[in-house]
């Protein structure tokens, strides 16, 4: 397990932080505005739900073709998240939001919204955000293809502001390992990579929308991913767990290491200040 020397940067009090209220939806404007007036993407009244998500536990196994095997299986599942809340619940993240970097995939996803549940977090997906800024997916591709630096300017400009909060499990997308600012920017929250091989990565999790051309470029990107605090690795939780295959891992399996991961990152944080703290 990957764990960065220095793993202090999200000591700062998260209470200077924006605190979303329990029932707050932010709104989603157009791209173009914050941007050039200053003004804050994230406002009053919007159509992005922060509600939190249903237990995955609960219904990974609700689309099975038969029942033979169903009850057992959410069984286990709903048996693992009960262990992680336990386990969430010992760690005293004070309100410290959590970023997950790495190939998008349907497990990344699936894991940030078990990590919120069980942290009653609110859970974000930033690619999803600044498609909503710029009006939709189809809207935040041809906004890519026209202006690429004013799109980058608008993932920064999302990052930012979720950076500035608490409470949050967040999904980041490739844009926010593509700039020393961006990179910058997660140090205010504790950076995980899930790390799944390309090489051995099962098609069946990955996101429909995500192809060839997507799956090689981010080869490239696993060094900047190697910059988060900690990293979760698909084929090391099937190692661990004795899996043949990787597909076997379920988002609960990878939820259990996450916490163990924090819980070390938590470790060293309170060994580093016991250190700092004279005599």
């Amino acid at each position: 397990m990957e764990i960065l020397s220095n793993p202090t940067h999200f000591l700062s009090s998260s209470s200077s932080r924006q605190q979303f209220p329990r029932f707050f939806s932010p709104q989603l404007s157009n791209p173009f505005l914050p941007i050039s007036h200053g003004t804050s993407i994230l406002t009053h009244r919007s159509s992005l739900s922060l509600s939190k998500s249903a237990s995955i536990a609960t219904t990974t196994f609700a689309l099975a073709d038969d029942g033979i095997g169903v009850s057992s299986g959410a069984e286990v599942a709903n048996d693992l998240t009960l262990e992680a809340r336990r386990k969430a619940a010992d760690l005293s993240l004070r309100g410290t939001s959590i970023f997950l970097v790495g190939m998008k995939s349907s497990m990344k996803t699936n894991l940030g919204k078990l990590l919120a549940e069980v942290f009653n977090y609110y859970y974000f997906d930033s690619d999803e955000v600044v498609e909503q800024a710029a009006g939709g997916s189809s809207a935040a591709q041809s906004f890519r293809e026209s202006d690429e630096e004013g799109f980058r300017a608008t993932e920064t400009e999302v990052l930012k502001q979720l950076t500035s909060m608490v409470r949050l499990v967040v999904c980041a997308g490739d844009g926010a390992v593509q700039s020393s600012t961006n990179l910058a920017l997660l140090r205010d929250g504790i950076s995980l990579w899930v790390d799944i091989p390309l090489t051995t990565t099962p098609s069946s999790m990955i996101s429909a929308d995500s192809s060839s051309e997507v799956l090689a470029a981010s080869e490239d990107l696993r060094g900047r991913y190697g910059t988060a605090d900690g990293t979760i690795s698909l084929q090391r939780v099937a190692a661990k767990l004795g899996y043949e295959t990787l597909d076997s891992v379920t988002p609960e399996d990878m939820l259990l290491e996450v916490l163990n991961t924090i819980e070390k990152l938590m470790s060293a944080k309170k060994m580093m200040e016991a250190a700092a703290t004279p005599f």
